[in-house]
């Protein structure tokens, strides 16, 4: 009996042909491509058949809920993937929503570089091919006084090809401490391994000393690996040797020393009243001769991996032909130009660049804005939601500054008929969704990393979600 009613439904699903012939569907072919409502037609009678078959569907399925099932699907996927949201979490460098929001500069660069031909590998003086990072290699060197650089896709990229082109088949040490799992779970050890070099640990977690590094020096070494926990941080019983003594070893040795940073700090934190990041120019002091770090961090770019240090190792990295597959794409560099040669004049550094300036927001004019757009919403929702304004805390972010909490002010949502996360999660669906953050079962709507053109939006989108 069971199986003849399955049957019996299983039959009564329409064809793709006869569901398209819906009024319904007809109007939305007006406003979304053909094809997002074809797609979207077979997905949801593929769906409805397994859930017949299943036994979770026990009645025949009316046409009308199918269509508005279609209508749902196809607005969905009609949506770009990569769409414009708020960030209301107070997390400054957001991986999940993009990192650092890139200068005005540079945005305008990238959109040239995307619309037009480009002098991307072409010189104009000469008119042969050239490196289409030259420019931006120079600029890399000349802000942390190094000999050279060179740039790559992304950091975790950097370490690979530093790693390949100076410990293929050799050893590089490494402290115990500092085998970091950076994000999406990729893993130093991990990372080191498909380099081809040799990892030798020594140390312990919390402390590794000078002479731990010396007593597994042989020929077969080849590099000292320093990395900066960027993401994390041990304190207490602790112990590392600085770089600069690192350095000594290394080169008394005829080793390479390679130093990854992670977070690309160029400015020193402390003028905006933030914890102090190391940074390149340091490494490059203390004697580092290969020094990696990102460009999306709080260096405040596009996504890359930088390489700053001696001549004469970075020269062998871009030779090695591992440098091609991991080589940055025209828009990108014209946008980390750009960045670059904002950080040649540092005094225009903390307004010009927008992850520092965000950083560097006094806190007085957050709680205004937060004041201003609490009153806004509570003269719509005040009845069915508690809003107030909390002072509270924002976190840098991207794996930068763990211990780094920086004073914020947010609008505060509760409310005796939507828990927390059905807030969120309709703050989610808006137009223009609306990331926010759950602490102590109260909705936290964070004003330092909301951009204060966003600000009407916000209030518009947060009593559409919740109104």
């Amino acid at each position: 009996m069971e199986q003849d009613l399955k049957s019996t439904l299983l039959r009564a699903i329409p064809s793709v042909e006869r569901l398209m012939e819906d009024p319904a569907l007809g109007a939305l072919g007006k406003s979304v491509p053909r094809w997002v409502v074809v797609d979207s037609v077979r997905h949801v009678l593929a769906e409805t058949r397994t859930a017949i078959v299943e036994g979770r569907v026990t009645a025949e399925p009316r046409r009308e809920d199918l269509a508005a099932a279609v209508e749902a699907r196809a607005a969905m996927r009609a949506r770009r993937g990569i769409r414009k949201v708020i960030n209301a979490t107070g997390v400054v460098i957001h991986t999940n929503l993009g990192r650092s929001i890139l200068a005005d500069a540079a945005v305008a660069a990238a959109v040239e570089a995307a619309r037009s031909y480009s002098s991307l590998e072409f010189d104009l003086t000469g008119g042969a091919r050239s490196s289409r990072t030259e420019i931006v290699d120079e600029l890399a060197a000349k802000i942390v006084a190094s000999e050279d650089a060179f740039v790559v896709n992304n950091n975790a990229g950097a370490v690979l090809l530093a790693l390949n082109t100076l410990a293929d088949g050799k050893d590089a040490i490494v402290s115990r401490g500092e085998l970091v799992e950076i994000g999406g779970s990729f893993r130093l050890p991990d990372v080191m391994k498909k380099s081809g070099a040799r990892m030798v640990e020594v140390g312990t977690t919390n402390r590794t000393r000078l002479e731990d590094y010396e007593a597994v020096i042989n020929p077969s070494t080849a590099v000292i690996l320093k990395v900066h926990p960027s993401n994390f941080a041990l304190t207490g019983f602790v112990e590392s040797p600085p770089r600069s003594q690192l350095a000594d070893l290394a080169h008394r040795h005829g080793l390479v020393m390679i130093e990854d940073l992670g977070s690309g700090a160029l400015f020193d934190l402390a003028r905006i009243g933030i914890q102090r990041e190391p940074m390149p120019q340091d490494s490059i002091a203390d004697g580092a001769d290969v020094v990696t770090f990102s460009g999306d961090k709080l260096l405040g770019g596009p996504q890359a991996g930088l390489v700053v240090g001696r001549r004469e190792p970075i020269a062998r990295m871009k030779s090695n032909p591992m440098a091609r597959a991991l080589r940055l794409d025209k828009m990108t560099l014209a946008a980390l130009e750009e960045t670059l040669r904002i950080y040649l004049e540092p005094e225009k550094l903390p307004s010009r660049i927008p992850t520092l300036a965000m950083l560097a927001l006094p806190s007085d004019g957050l709680e205004k804005r937060a004041r201003d757009a609490a009153e806004a919403v509570s003269a719509r929702l005040g009845a069915t939601f508690e809003i107030s304004v909390a002072r509270t805390t924002s976190q840098v972010g991207g794996g930068s500054l763990p211990l780094a909490d920086v004073e914020t002010f947010a609008v505060v949502l509760v409310s005796p008929k939507m828990s927390p996360h059905g807030i969120v999660a309709a703050l989610r669906k808006c137009e223009i969704p609306i990331i926010a953050r759950i602490g102590e079962d109260k909705v936290y709507i964070d004003f330092r990393t909301i951009l204060p053109r966003d600000d009407d939006l916000l209030i518009e989108e947060i009593i559409a979600a919740l109104g």
